[in-house]
């Protein structure tokens, strides 16, 4: 119930800062809460379209689907997608586009492709060691499986406590960033108790650009 809250909460922040900054990122872009239970799934877009081809084979060979396992389908709390663009609008300017050029960019709807993962937003209440876990794994199934751009790959959080956030936003390799929705409000409170472990931990996290406040999220995804 907490995490559907707070991903629809996420949800209603991008849909109202993100389609505002067309003058930084401009495209036609959508967001959409989803989750495990929702029909729209990472093999929908572009760069995973491959994964739904994978996943009809191991419905219909159990050996293969002992190997593989199904953990390659990931189910995003938040995205945010680009949809794809007609030639008029590709040649709006100057010509860019024909019938004998550029057959396989994935931008241009003549191609017969699918829209493009812009940004995966996991949202997590609190970070336990297993939701933690859980981030990290769809992020590594994300890196791992694309064909093409990497999305965005970030998290949403609301934890108190700094060493939990630790325990994701530490290291790379994984997720861009992890946020949280009010951090400059836990640095007050983290100061105030006179807590110098966990303020020098959140100063780590924060100088080493591992976390930030969910205010910085729409113009980190404009990049």
């Amino acid at each position: 119930m907490e995490k559907a809250l707070l991903s629809n909460e996420r949800n209603k922040f991008h849909k109202a800062l993100f389609p505002k900054l067309q003058h930084i990122r401009p495209g036609k872009w959508h967001i959409l809460k989803l989750g495990n239970q929702s029909q729209i799934k990472t093999s929908d877009f572009a760069q995973y379209e491959h994964l739904a081809y994978l996943n009809d084979l191991t419905k219909t060979n159990a050996q293969l689907a002992a190997v593989l396992g199904n953990d390659y389908m990931v189910a995003p709390d938040v995205i945010v997608y680009r949809e794809l663009y007609e030639d008029d609008e590709l040649n709006h300017l100057l010509p860019i586009v024909d019938k004998d050029s550029a057959q396989k960019a994935d931008l241009r709807a003549a191609n017969g492709g699918k829209p493009i993962l812009h940004a995966s937003i996991s949202a997590k209440w609190t970070m336990r060691s297993d939701r933690a876990q859980n981030s990290r794994t769809e992020a590594l199934n994300l890196i791992r499986n694309r064909k093409g751009n990497l999305p965005h790959i970030v998290v949403v959080t609301g934890e108190p406590a700094p060493s939990r956030l630790a325990s994701l936003a530490l290291g790379t390799g994984d997720i861009d960033c992890l946020y949280h929705f009010a951090l400059y409000e836990l640095m007050e409170a983290v100061h105030e108790y006179g807590a110098d472990d966990a303020e020098n931990l959140l100063s780590t996290l924060i100088d080493g650009k591992r976390l930030k406040d969910i205010s910085d999220l729409p113009l980190d995804l404009s990049v």
